[in-house]
């Protein structure tokens, strides 16, 4: 999984590059089919000098891109809140996703479900249809 780091008003460093490899590389054992994760690490000016730290996480895999961001005091903090809403989003969509053998042409059931509604061959006539009325 390729990781893009974008820092407004903040350096990115080496340090937050491995604490971001650290924090959010069990996403990419979640989901193996994850290509790329880009990172934004925004130093926020308001409410104080200090500011607030906003983290804003993008995960694609093919066909689906997740989103998250959050907001703390300090870096490290920030990207475990989007590390946890990305694995929940992650989570929902494998329990979104159905089984493969659940998929199938539209209109064709199971061979069970096929034989417990075919109609008896009681009430079959002579030219093999249905006559509507019960044999007897």
């Amino acid at each position: 999984m390729d990781m893009t780091f974008t820092g407004r008003g903040l350096q990115v460093t080496d340090t937050i590059r491995g604490l971001a490899e650290q924090k959010l590389a069990p996403l990419g054992r979640i989901e193996p089919r994850a290509t790329a994760l880009d990172l934004e690490l925004i130093n926020e000016h308001h409410p104080r000098v200090d500011g607030l730290k906003r983290v804003e996480a993008s995960l694609r895999i093919p066909r689906k891109t997740f989103r998250a961001h959050a907001e703390a005091e300090d870096v490290s903090t920030a990207m475990d809140r989007v590390r946890d809403k990305l694995e929940r989003q992650l989570r929902d969509h494998h329990r979104k996703r159905r089984p493969v053998h659940d998929k199938g042409a539209l209109g064709y059931a199971p061979a069970a479900d096929a034989e417990a509604g075919a109609v008896p061959e009681a009430e079959l006539g002579d030219t093999g249809r249905s006559t509507g009325r019960s044999a007897g």
